[in-house]
């Protein structure tokens, strides 16, 4: 009865003696054991916020997409009073609050030939308010374009809508009189730069009236054009 026992003990040992043997061999060889898998909880929960936060991300597309429409909007800066034409305009699609109450891009061909209420910068809106049916010149009223050397215009730059005064400048010797310091006040409805004769041209809104007096005075390239308060 021993020596079976003996002889199942025999087996049991080599192999013990053999995987202690491999383990110190490991060790002595500098080959490190496997690592340990441990959990980690913050891991798991990052992965979890990571798909929740996916998950929402791709809701606000789908909804942005849906609800986005195309509008009409402004491709170069339109000054206020000009008028507007195709080539200002191009169409985005966009999500947009109703309360800015925007242009649809369907609409777009009767906001050309309209003029600008405001500024409208490039890349902005058009809206509803933003635009005037209200055609220049008025009735009675003229426009008159005045030729302008730089030197004798306001160093800011005018825009249509300005309030402004014609006023004839001295003869050539120099002298002043009462009849040469009469102005004319005017509206700038549109400014044109400088072309080769180096004058820019200000084309000026004014009373039916005074307009022949004016282009009297423009001819004779004596005057300069003061610009006025822009607070309204």
């Amino acid at each position: 009865m021993s020596v079976t026992t003996e002889a199942k003990t025999r087996p049991a040992t080599k192999r013990a003696n053999k995987t202690a043997q491999v383990a110190t061999s490991a060790v002595e060889a500098g080959i490190a054991p496997p690592p340990k898998l441990r959990r980690r909880p913050l891991l798991l929960v990052a992965s979890v916020a990571a798909v929740c936060f996916g998950g929402l991300l791709g809701v606000w597309a789908y909804t942005s997409v849906t609800t986005a429409e195309d509008v009409v909007a402004v491709r170069t800066t339109i000054q206020r009073g000009e008028l507007i034409s195709r080539e200002n305009l191009i169409t985005v699609r966009i999500s947009v609050d109703p309360a800015l109450n925007p242009i649809p891009a369907a609409q777009l061909d009767g906001v050309v030939g309209q003029r600008a209420a405001v500024d409208l910068p490039a890349g902005g809106l058009v809206t509803q308010g933003s635009i005037t049916a209200t055609v220049v010149p008025t009735q009675d009223m003229s426009v008159v374009g005045v030729a302008v050397p730089a030197a004798l215009l306001p160093g800011e730059p005018l825009r249509a809508g300005d309030q402004v005064r014609v006023v004839a400048t001295p003869g050539q010797q120099g002298e002043v009189t009462d009849e040469e310091q009469r102005s004319i006040t005017a509206t700038v409805v549109g400014v044109y730069p400088a072309d080769d004769s180096g004058q820019t041209v200000v084309s000026v809104q004014v009373p039916y009236d005074r307009a022949a007096e004016l282009a009297a005075r423009a001819a004779t390239g004596k005057v300069a054009v003061v610009l006025d308060s822009r607070e309204r």
